[in-house]
Parts: C-alpha cells; sequence; structure tokens
C-alpha cells in the first residue's frame, strides 16, 4: 500500500516537471512559422508569428505585405516592420493571402477578414489581446487593410489601421495613373477602365467606406511616391476627418515607393519609430 502510494507520488511529480519545462519551452518559442490560418479553393494560407517573451497579453499587429495584388508574401517588403514591432514588445502576424491574376478581387480582401477573424479566435493561445489588433499593409497591403478596416462588420473590427501608401480611391488614382498598371487589370481581371468597370473600382475603394465610427487610422506616405501617388493618403485622411473619424497623415518628404527604397536612406528611418509611438498610443 506505502509503495503504491509512494509510486503516485513520483507519478504526480514527474507529470509537473513535464508540464514545467513545456510552458518554459513555450515561453520562449516566440516565433512561429507557416502556420495554417485558412484553406480555400484547394489553397492552404499560412501567417508567420512572432510573440513576445512575458505573459502578456499583448497588443498585435496583423501584417499585409505589398507586391501590387500579384507578388509577394509574408516575408517580403513588410519584413522591414518585424524588427521594430517586435522591439517595442508587440506580437505580429504576417500573413499570406491569394494573388492576381490567378485569384481576383475580392479574393485578396477575403483572405485579410479571414486573418482577423482567426487571430481574434486564436488570440488567447497567442497571448494576444483581441481588442487590441491592428491591420497594418503596405502598398498592396496598404490599400487591403484600408478597406478591411473600413468595413462595417464587428467579426473583422480592429483597433486600428496602419496603411502605408495605399491606394484609397480607385477612380482617382485611374485617372491620375499614365499609364494605367498592368496590376490593375490583373487585379479586377478586367480590359479597360470605362464606364462597365468603373463600379468594381468603386467598390474597392476604401474612400466610399468611410463613416464617423471607424477605428483609428495612420497612414504614411512619401511625397515623391512614383507607383501610387501621394493625394491618395491626403483624400482619404481629409475624407474621415469630415466624417469624424481619426486619422493622422505621416508624409516623408521626398521619398519614393516603398520601404525597401526608404531602407538605403537612414534620414527616414525615423518612420518605423513614429509608427511604432502611434501604435503604443492608440492600442494602449
Amino acid at each position: 500500500m506505502h509503495l503504491l502510494v509512494f509510486e503516485k507520488r513520483i507519478c504526480s511529480i514527474l507529470v509537473g516537471v513535464v508540464a514545467l519545462l513545456t510552458i518554459s519551452a513555450q515561453a520562449h518559442c516566440a516565433d512561429f512559422k507557416d502556420v495554417p490560418y485558412r484553406t480555400v479553393d484547394g489553397v492552404t494560407l499560412t501567417l508567420d508569428a512572432h510573440i513576445p517573451d512575458g505573459k502578456g497579453p499583448f497588443a498585435a499587429a496583423i501584417l499585409v505585405h505589398g507586391g501590387g495584388w500579384v507578388a509577394g508574401d509574408k516575408q517580403e517588403y513588410i519584413n522591414f516592420l518585424f524588427e521594430p514591432l517586435a522591439d517595442a514588445g508587440f506580437a505580429w502576424f504576417s500573413i499570406n493571402y491569394r494573388l492576381a491574376p490567378k485569384y481576383t478581387f475580392p479574393a485578396d480582401a477575403e483572405d485579410v477578414r479571414a486573418a482577423v477573424v482567426w487571430v481574434k479566435a486564436h488570440a488567447a493561445e497567442y497571448s494576444v489581446d483581441a481588442k487590441r489588433v491592428a491591420l497594418i499593409g503596405e502598398s498592396a497591403g496598404g490599400h487591403l487593410v484600408s478597406l478591411v478596416g473600413a468595413e462595417p462588420s464587428e467579426a473583422t473590427r480592429v483597433a486600428a489601421v496602419v496603411s502605408m501608401y495605399g491606394v484609397h480611391d480607385f477612380v482617382a488614382a485611374a485617372v491620375e495613373w499614365k499609364p494605367l498598371p498592368e496590376e490593375l487589370y490583373q487585379l479586377f481581371g478586367i480590359k479597360a477602365v470605362d464606364a462597365r468597370t468603373m463600379p468594381l473600382l468603386a467598390k474597392a475603394s476604401p474612400v466610399l467606406l468611410v463613416r464617423k465610427d471607424m477605428p483609428p487610422y495612420l497612414l504614411m506616405h512619401g511625397t515623391k511616391d512614383e507607383d501610387v501617388p501621394y493625394e491618395q493618403s491626403v483624400e482619404m485622411c481629409s475624407a474621415m476627418k469630415d466624417a469624424g473619424a481619426h486619422c493622422e497623415l505621416i508624409s516623408l518628404e521626398g521619398a519614393p515607393h516603398g520601404m525597401d527604397h526608404w531602407e538605403p536612406r537612414p534620414e527616414l528611418h525615423w518612420y518605423k519609430k513614429a509608427l511604432t509611438d502611434w501604435l503604443r498610443k492608440t492600442l494602449q
């Protein structure tokens, strides 16, 4: 009888040790690769994640890469934000999404919505505060986060949106672009921009979804952007302020399109601190 009690105690101790080792290992396993978040049309979409050390729950960012809606992935273009966000104590999830021309709009936006729902549903598992999740995107990703962030859906509502040099008004951009970029045709699966296709461009334009109770937005844009007109961010921010929503525009004087072109210019690196400072203030 005494031997049985002793064996039970040893077993209990061993289970406790294993549990402690497991918790310890989890506390230091801060990086996750290729985590599936959605399967659609036979394609499994994945994300990479970084979770800070510590107890949490942490404020988090869902990162959406650029690439003209036709290229890029979760480790390209947006990767310049990984270290600044991690150093500032934020969790982040960088996602893949379906690309044109194989998948036309709104497939990419649907994937971003699904990523928001997934992160919020798995918040406790990743030590994330579901009420302090931001959407951050650059270029094509900047357009997608602006669109999804502006939609009046509780399921995909986030606490903040950061759109870096994204398109907010495709109709105005189409007037300004000379010539029209091939990516525009590929994104929408169209051959011309005319009266028949204009409603599709309007449907993809976040500026038409602006309302007072949308999340606060931070827009970042180089004034010498050669791909997405700087005026796109000016228009969006003005429309939000007119509606009574909160928007802040950070202009990078003389900067071209893309963080990959900002990185070789140390005088532009201040944008990283400006972004994390805004997130801290907004997600406090």
